[in-house]
């Protein structure tokens, strides 16, 4: 008796737990972050930055919510530029390089800024801003790809973060477009 009362509490759980994860991947604002979620590499990635940051878990529409998925990579971007100029002051042996790797990073957020600003009027020109930034990050992996250094590998990091971040802007910046003439650039 004390089995089968385990099992009908186990199966009670689970119902409601399915019940609870159906509503909530039916909510409109999932519609929103899977119109985003498609256009990225990493869509895991991508549903759990978007549903576990509050400024883009709340329930919003879809331009609401890509101005703050690009905001959420320019944020990323601004502290990664603290890092990095904070970091050259400090160990010399990486000043040149980290240097260079801070005026990339602080072009990164200036592409994002300017991408937030055109997205309403022109989410064309606002991906093409943030796929811009890809070529600043390449610049950071040629700097500091093959370095073994603690702050080296950490930049790492945050690149390989900012990365991901900028996929998420630029299926935020195409989702607000809707027309999917950019959906092969994501191929």
């Amino acid at each position: 008796m004390a089995t089968s009362f385990v099992l009908s509490t186990f199966a009670a759980t689970a119902i409601t737990l399915q019940l609870l994860l159906s509503s909530a991947s039916a909510s409109p604002h999932m519609k929103y972050i899977d119109a985003i979620c498609d256009r990225a590499h990493d869509q895991a990635f991508c549903v759990k930055t978007l549903t576990t940051n509050p400024p883009t878990a709340a329930p919003i529409g879809l331009l609401p919510l890509s101005e703050a998925v690009i905001n959420l990579a320019t944020s990323h971007a601004e502290k990664t530029a603290i890092f990095v100029d904070e970091t050259a002051k400090k160990d010399p042996t990486v000043k040149t390089a980290f240097t260079e790797c801070h005026k990339a990073y602080l072009a990164v957020a200036a592409d994002l800024k300017s991408a937030n600003v055109k997205l309403k009027a022109s989410p064309d020109t606002a991906n093409y801003d943030v796929r811009a930034s890809s070529d600043n990050m390449r610049r950071v992996n040629e700097l500091v790809g093959k370095n073994t250094d603690k702050a080296s590998t950490t930049l790492k990091e945050m690149t390989v973060q900012m990365e991901k971040l900028l996929d998420l802007a630029a299926g935020a910046a195409d989702a607000v477009d809707d027309d999917d003439e950019n959906i092969r650039l994501r191929v």
